[in-house]
């Protein structure tokens, strides 16, 4: 499972993310004391759930928690605060919980065990195994594969959204770096992050799973689980995660694909 915690206060966010670490030892865990990092932060990675409180400086955490719903409709909120005011304007919101401070591990134990989206599925699957419904991510054996760079993960991620087709080096410049210019500088961050690619996979014997050519790279889509291919495959029977409107939501390019899922057309 992954959590975001979110408070200003150095002190609520340590009590916060003890809680949390007490009630769910294995979940793999980032705490914030900035909104706008954390915003930043989800886009890149995504969430399973996110505490955040309500009343911070230069923050309203409705507004905040609203943000993050339009971006991912299935993410789970729970407001943490010490003000009992805004539980009307949680429910509207039909947010997952609300916890009055303090935060204890037995209120957030309560709250994982009620999420309004319940997390399950991928998590279960041996080997690689990539999420495209929703955000984007990576596991391996069940837990989250992590790479060097975060840029790492979106060209991945654009690589299994053209489903083995060879994608060329200017091609995914222009994907991954779509409002800048400078070609020179992409081209070398492109070459290290192709690089982190492979010997991130290599360190699991799955550098099979790409195929490089000169001035273009490919994965090879019968070597990878995934949901996307599961779908467009007809392999849904064992798949707790189908298609519910989301795909790669924290990256604006796969739009094109998303509007193609939503008429049956891909």
């Amino acid at each position: 499972m992954r959590i975001v915690a979110i408070d200003d206060e150095k002190i609520a966010l340590e009590a916060l993310m003890s809680a949390i670490v007490k009630a769910e030892p294995d979940a793999e865990l980032h705490g914030f004391r900035n909104a706008s990092a954390a915003f930043a932060h989800l886009r890149e990675h995504g969430a399973d759930v996110v505490f955040t409180d309500i009343s911070m400086r230069g923050t309203d955490g409705i507004d905040f928690a609203k943000k993050l719903m339009e971006e991912s409709p299935r993410l789970n909120i729970i407001f943490t605060t010490g003000y009992s005011d805004y539980a009307l304007k949680a429910v509207e919101m039909h947010c997952s919980g609300y916890i009055m401070k303090p935060v204890t591990e037995e209120k957030v134990k309560l709250e994982l065990e009620k999420l309004r989206y319940p997390v399950e599925g991928e998590m279960n699957y041996k080997g690689l195994y990539i999420r495209t419904f929703g955000n984007f991510e990576v596991f391996m054996d069940g837990k989250p594969l992590n790479f060097k760079y975060q840029k790492t993960r979106e060209l991945l991620a654009y690589l299994i959204d053209r489903r083995g087709s060879l994608c060329r080096n200017n091609e995914i410049m222009s994907v991954l770096w779509e409002d800048e210019d400078d070609e020179t500088s992409h081209s070398s961050y492109l070459k290290n992050i192709r690089t982190d690619l492979i010997s991130t996979l290599s360190e699991y014997g799955l550098e099979d799973c790409v195929t490089r050519l000169r001035g273009g790279i490919a994965i090879v889509r019968d070597l990878v689980r995934c949901d996307y291919f599961d779908y467009l495959d007809g392999n849904i029977s064992d798949l707790e995660h189908d298609f519910k409107g989301e795909y790669m939501s924290q990256y604006s390019w796969a739009e094109v694909t998303l509007a193609s899922l939503e008429r049956g057309t891909v």
